[in-house]
């Protein structure tokens, strides 16, 4: 009952990351976390791979169907800058989790780092029509911009969540769907890196496969309902939405970190 409930979980999360372009993994791993099943560091792994699965589906789709507003020049430079990003951020969550000698406690660093972004995220997006946004060509600015989105990305293991729309508002002044496509393509090279780099340390954990299997395939019909959905809103939607979720996330970010501290 407990592993349909995390697919169910694996779903949801993936039709609500997918209409806002936050990849799902934002809400994966917080509520995962809390259900204590796991250990972090394989929550981690599987809402890597559930997000990754989503955005590779949703990129794909997109540039099939010719509805895709990916700013190839500029996220191209955002992905480069997110692969190293990916790498480096699963070396620092190697190091944190070193550093707090096997203990889960590296949840509750996850979860104050969470909790701090998102609510910095909701100030920002309440806020966002008062605020001056940019217009970044430069490739280099690109690439750091997405070392940064591609590095966090990987430590929390949420795909790059609420950050990501953040800083395509303010720094390329993209609208929410737009940003939502182009979040979804960072999501997609960073964490497709990080799990290469999983993989190669050999530090995969042990999974029961079925339900592996079942997870990433709910993620990726979760992704196709979601972005179904994003079609027949309205972006003034969109952005209501995700701030009740931002609300959530915080929720849960708190109870975490009171249980793993």
């Amino acid at each position: 009952m407990t592993y349909i409930i995390l697919i169910l979980i694996s779903f949801s999360a993936s039709v609500i990351g997918s209409i806002c372009g936050i990849g799902g993994g934002v809400i994966i791993k917080p509520v995962m976390d809390s259900f204590q099943i796991f250990s972090v560091s394989t929550v981690s792994f599987l809402s890597g791979c559930i997000v990754l699965s989503m955005a590779a589906y949703s990129v794909v789709c997109s540039r099939l169907s010719g509805s895709c507003s990916i700013d190839s020049k500029r996220s191209g430079w955002l992905g480069l800058g997110a692969a190293v990003g990916g790498i480096a951020g699963k070396q620092l969550f190697e190091i944190i989790a070193e550093f707090t000698a096997g203990s889960e406690r590296i949840g509750a660093v996850q979860a104050a780092v969470l909790f701090a972004i998102t609510f910095a995220t909701i100030i920002y997006t309440l806020n966002k029509e008062k605020i001056r946004s940019k217009k970044t060509e430069s490739p280099a600015l690109c690439c750091l911009i997405g070392l940064g989105l591609g590095m966090m990305s990987a430590f929390l293991g949420i795909g790059g969540g609420p950050i990501n729309l953040v800083v395509l508002y303010f720094f390329f002044s993209m609208d929410t769907k737009t940003a939502a496509q182009n979040s979804l393509y960072i999501i997609l090279i960073s964490q497709f890196v990080s799990l290469l780099a999983t993989v190669a340390s050999g530090e995969i954990p042990k999974i029961p496969l079925w339900l592996f299997v079942a997870m990433v395939c709910s993620g990726i019909f979760g992704g196709a309902v979601g972005r179904s959905i994003n079609k027949q809103i309205s972006a003034k939607n969109v952005n209501r939405l995700f701030i009740g979720l931002l609300c959530v996330i915080m929720l849960v970010c708190c109870y975490n970190f009171s249980q793993f501290i």
